[in-house]
């Protein structure tokens, strides 16, 4: 059955077909609109309750959670805002490297299973093995843009299935889940779309797939939301796919880069890991302060943690992309830590961050595979050996 796009999901088609990559200015000033109220609208929250708090003098624990959860909102919305404007600036210069869709995909999986599990939410999938020409740093971007958007917007499980379209042969990724529970069918507001499938999330989705040249096909009907993105430059040996022979050369030469942090070349991206999460874990606030100054241009999302039991915590909830620890930290804890995290993503980056001097080392360099830097380096060193592990999984 054909069921016909929304609104939204027409304009992205046009965009992606007529000028891939360029987002038209009608669609940034919906945007900018819409960042002023999801930040506007949680923020008021917040300060209804902190007037409360001044007046009363006390807060009970639900009003202490609702505020909590406000200032995470806001605080949300922001850093997606951060995202959209990279996208905006007109700065980005795609690179085209060799990626292995599916092998991403999974390990973008594996990273967030734990946040799935939290949830309560399963994700079937169904994937066949596909390579495709992208900037590395968009994809895994888009891919993790996308389970933000679904994980927030389901009321079911979610599919993503990963196959070839028939000839033109192109990279299909379908995304589906319920955007309604099926219990209020028979609600008449059951045909509204909730919020949550146009947010912010969504947004990052449409224009990260569109800046790459990537179809975003989305469908709403009956409770279903199904998502199609399509990736064009498919590499194969079939006729009409980029030759695998003619990237093999670029690919040794790429790997052969990444070997020592010296070499290694950051995308022509302004901030290649953009939106990439990173758990700094100090007993010390000076030392938080200057490792997350350090990081501070790249466009992360940064949590922080003042030992080992709470970040175990923070963990239980959802992997970020890479922890950066004080080595004062290591312990029994730590350990426990580091092998639960290790076995779910064996890619996973950790830096550990030494107070005495020492030479700048990275995971492929070490027995136990972890990025060491020396408190001395982090603000000349740091950046550039996150780029290398962040990327690792890429």
């Amino acid at each position: 059955m054909s069921i016909p796009p929304s609104t939204s999901t027409a304009s992205a088609c046009s965009a992606a077909n007529d000028v891939a990559g360029e987002p038209s200015p009608v669609q940034w000033t919906e945007i900018v609109q819409q960042l002023g109220a999801e930040i506007a609208g949680p923020l008021s929250s917040a300060l209804e309750r902190i007037h409360d708090l001044v007046s009363t003098g006390q807060i009970d624990r639900q009003s202490l959670r609702a505020l909590r959860e406000s200032v995470s909102q806001a605080r949300e919305a922001g850093m997606l805002g951060q995202q959209l404007a990279r996208l905006a600036s007109g700065r980005l210069k795609l690179s085209r490297e060799r990626m292995h869709l599916t092998q991403i995909l999974r390990g973008v999986l594996a990273q967030r299973s734990r946040e799935t599990q939290a949830r309560g939410i399963q994700v079937r999938q169904i994937l066949k093995p596909v390579e495709i020409m992208a900037d590395g740093s968009l994809l895994f971007a888009l891919l993790n843009a996308l389970m933000d958007w679904a994980l927030a917007s389901t009321h079911s499980s979610i599919d993503l299935r990963l196959d070839l379209t028939p000839w033109p042969a192109k990279a299909r990724l379908v995304c589906r889940f319920a955007h309604r529970s099926l219990d209020l069918i028979d609600d008449p507001r059951f045909k509204e779309l909730p919020l949550a499938l146009n947010s912010l999330a969504w947004r990052l989705v449409e224009q990260t797939a569109l800046t790459m040249g990537v179809l975003p096909l989305r469908e709403d009907e009956a409770g279903i939301t199904v998502l199609t993105l399509e990736f064009p430059q498919i590499i194969g040996d079939e006729p009409g796919l980029i030759s695998a022979s003619s990237e093999r050369e670029a690919g040794r030469e790429l790997a052969q880069s990444s070997e020592r942090v010296a070499e290694f070349q950051p995308s022509n991206n302004s901030k290649p890991l953009a939106g990439s999460h990173v758990l700094i874990i100090s007993a010390q606030r000076e030392l938080r302060g200057q490792i997350q100054a350090a990081m501070q241009h790249m466009g992360l999302i940064i949590d922080l943690a003042g030992s080992m039991a709470e970040a175990a915590q923070f963990c239980q909830e959802g992997l970020p992309h890479g922890i950066v620890f004080e080595s004062a930290l290591r312990g029994d804890d730590f350990e426990q830590l580091f092998a639960d995290v290790m076995r779910e993503v064996p890619d996973f980056c950790f830096v550990e961050v030494l107070d005495e001097p020492h030479l700048t080392q990275l995971s492929t360099a070490t027995a136990d595979g972890l990025a060491r830097i020396s408190r001395l380096h982090l603000n000349d060193a740091l950046s550039s050996v996150l780029m290398f592990e962040l990327s690792k999984g890429l």
